[in-house]
Order: C-alpha cells, then sequence, then structure tokens
C-alpha cells in the first residue's frame, strides 16, 4: 500500500508519488459536476418542454395582435415573463405530485419522485419564479400581462393540482384553462393590456378545446399508470370506448372552433388553407382512433396533435402579418 506524501508548502508542483496536486484540491471537480447535475434536476422540476408549447402559442398571438412582428424587446420580455410564470406552476406542481409521480412509470423519473433535489428547494423555486414572472412583466410589459400570467399559476396551482386532477374526469377540461392563458398574455402584451377583439378569445378557444382529446389520447397509452396512482382520467374511468368517443366529439367542437376563426378573425387563404387541411388531418385521425381504440391510434393522434397547434398558430401569425 503506498502512502502518498504532503507536499512542502513551497513546491511547485506535486510532490512525487502525491495522489493530489496544491492546486487541485480533491472533490474539487466532482463537487463542481455535482452542482450542475443538481442545477440540472431543477431545470427538469420546472418542465422545460412544456413551456416550449406554452411559448410556441405566446408569440403568434402576439404577432396576430400586431399584425405584424411586434418591438423585438418587448417579445423578448414577454417570453422571459411567461418563462417564469410557467416554471413557477410546473415546479408547484412537481412538489404537490411528488407522491403520485412515484407510482406512475411515466413520472417516477422526475427529480422530485426521485427526491435528488429537496421538496423544499422546488417549492422555494416554484414560489421564487412566480413572484419573479409577475414583477418581470409587470415591469418591462404591463399590469394586465402580469396578472393574466399569474393567475395561471394560481389556477394551474389551487384549481387543477389542489382541486380537480385527484377527484374529477373533467380536470383536463376545466384544468386546461391554465394552459391557454399565455395566449391572452401575449396579446395583452401588445395591446396594453386590452382584450376586446374578439381573435385572442378564439385562439382561447380554439387551445382549450384542443386540450381534452390532446391529453385523453395520451391516457390511454398510460391508462394502468393513472390507475394505479387513482386519477380520475377519463380512459380510467369511463374506459376506452367513452373516452374515444369523447375524442371524437371534442375534435369536431375543435374544427367548429378553427371555421369561427376563419369567420370572425377575417382570415385569409394563408390560414384558411392550412387550417382546414391540418383539421381535416385532425379528424381522419380521431375517426381511425374511434374505429380501432388501440394505443397506437391514439399516440398518432397525440403526436399529430403538438404538431397541429404549433402549425396552426403559426399560420394564424403569417396570415395576419401579411
Amino acid at each position: 500500500m503506498t502512502v502518498a506524501s504532503t507536499p512542502r508548502p513551497d513546491a511547485a508542483g506535486p510532490a512525487p508519488g502525491s495522489a493530489v496536486g496544491p492546486m487541485h484540491d480533491a472533490g474539487r471537480y466532482e463537487s463542481s459536476r455535482g452542482r450542475m447535475r443538481t442545477a440540472r434536476r431543477f431545470v427538469l422540476a420546472t418542465k422545460p418542454r412544456i413551456i416550449e408549447l406554452l411559448l410556441v402559442t405566446t408569440v403568434p398571438a402576439m404577432v396576430v395582435a400586431a399584425e405584424g412582428w411586434p418591438a423585438t424587446w418587448l417579445v423578448l420580455a414577454t417570453l422571459v415573463g411567461g418563462t417564469l410564470s410557467a416554471g413557477s406552476a410546473n415546479a408547484l406542481n412537481n412538489y404537490l405530485d411528488r407522491d403520485i409521480d412515484r407510482v406512475m412509470v411515466r413520472t417516477s423519473a422526475r427529480p422530485t419522485a426521485t427526491d435528488e433535489i429537496a421538496p423544499r428547494g422546488v417549492l422555494v423555486l416554484g414560489l421564487v419564479l412566480g413572484v419573479g414572472g409577475f414583477v418581470w412583466l409587470a415591469a418591462l410589459v404591463n399590469l394586465t400581462a402580469a396578472a393574466l400570467a399569474t393567475f395561471a399559476v394560481l389556477f394551474y396551482v389551487f384549481a387543477y393540482t389542489l382541486g380537480l386532477k385527484r377527484r374529477s374526469a373533467q380536470g383536463v377540461v376545466i384544468g386546461g384553462i391554465a394552459g391557454c392563458m399565455p395566449v391572452l398574455t401575449g396579446w395583452a402584451a401588445v395591446t396594453g393590456g386590452t382584450l376586446a377583439d374578439p381573435r385572442p378569445w378564439l385562439l382561447f378557444a380554439i387551445m382549450l378545446w384542443w386540450q381534452p382529446p390532446h391529453f385523453w389520447a395520451l391516457a390511454m397509452k398510460y391508462r394502468d399508470d393513472y390507475a394505479r396512482a387513482g386519477l380520475p382520467m377519463l380512459p380510467v374511468t369511463h374506459g376506452n370506448d367513452e373516452a374515444t368517443r369523447q375524442i371524437l366529439l371534442y375534435s369536431y367542437l375543435l374544427a367548429s372552433l378553427v371555421l369561427l376563426y376563419v369567420a370572425g378573425s377575417f382570415a385569409g387563404w394563408l390560414f384558411t388553407v392550412p387550417a382546414v387541411l391540418l383539421t381535416a388531418g385532425w379528424l381522419v385521425l380521431a375517426h381511425r382512433l374511434r374505429r380501432e381504440q388501440t394505443v397506437a391510434a391514439a399516440m398518432r393522434l397525440f403526436h399529430y396533435s403538438t404538431v397541429f397547434l404549433a402549425l396552426l398558430f403559426v399560420a394564424a401569425a403569417v396570415d395576419a402579418a401579411f
């Protein structure tokens, strides 16, 4: 067994046989990597992939409101504030749901479920981001945008996570209001807080009725997971037959709202053509899911729904700008 010698204070380099030189303390790099790993876990607690989807709806709403590209600084300020608020809602949701996240295979790897980060730290993170989002938007955008973004946080935490999620199959429908607020926030950011125009409310309605079939399709894949956690998702409480029936009904409601936006916003062909094609594709997949009632068909609709929403909002922005 070799014993490392102690380096002299005036040594220019590591003493012969020493394991660690004077400029390389033991654990220095390991602790740095550990801090980075912990920081990444806290970022994951904010569910950044969900935030991306919310921001995809914010910018097009701002472009429609401005009927062109708004001031770049305003877009950036709104996106930063929206990110802080959405991160707050997601972190608080992770903190409150860590018990059921441990039970579900889909969520068992979340840092709050694996105890890789302290629950108290996630709680503090959520609260700080929520306050920071409000202050940022109130100071750099306007008070209406700040209030809307903060309302979304409070609604998601109290109405959905604490109120409906574990009690009602309608939690996805009602709780979806929080996910639609970035549309109104982006609009208010451009108009100085005015929401009298019907277009933001039509975009809000499209996103609101987009969410139930989107999430119910995913819930068909993770039906056993939700049942194990005791969550009353529609495929668990009513079965896949009723779930696919509701998905089809909501798909036609979504289609009617898309057509209503065409009429209510006096949309041109740059929105109308892609919107009709995208909606037709959605209905084809919804009918196929109703007929087959398989996980494969459900996931085809789920993945398509994400692309559908992004392209629909981009089409609305392009049509308004040109």
